[in-house]
């Protein structure tokens, strides 16, 4: 199962996490997220446990403690889903946008068919 920990101190390492969460049963991964750019980790990570059970108990036992001066957060993971952002430039033009490109509203571009 897997579990969300957020609040973390920028200088948490995954050992140290793997640690906290070892007492509560076995802990098949660790992750924290880090930006792409700076490469500063982002205060939330990932981790799995062997069994929903164990994962409970995990985050029975650790949501609200204080990790390195800061009170962190520990729930199961949400499902990923794909809405992250980025996405083509088409998608980020959207509509309403009116004038500019021989007097068409719509700011879309013409599909020949």
């Amino acid at each position: 199962m897997r579990i969300y920990v957020g609040n973390l101190s920028y200088d948490v390492t995954e050992e140290r996490l793997r640690q906290e969460f070892l007492p509560y049963g076995e802990v098949t991964s660790v992750s924290i997220l880090t930006d792409r750019i700076s490469g500063r980790p982002k205060g939330f990570g990932f981790v799995e446990m062997a069994s929903k059970s164990e994962a409970e108990a995990a985050i029975t036992g650790l949501n609200g403690k204080a990790l390195d001066d800061r009170t962190i957060v520990v729930n199961e993971a949400r499902p990923r889903t794909d809405s992250r952002g980025g996405g083509s430039y088409d998608d980020r033009r959207g509509g309403g946008f009116s004038g500019g490109r021989g007097g068409r509203s719509g700011g879309g571009r013409q599909r020949g068919y």
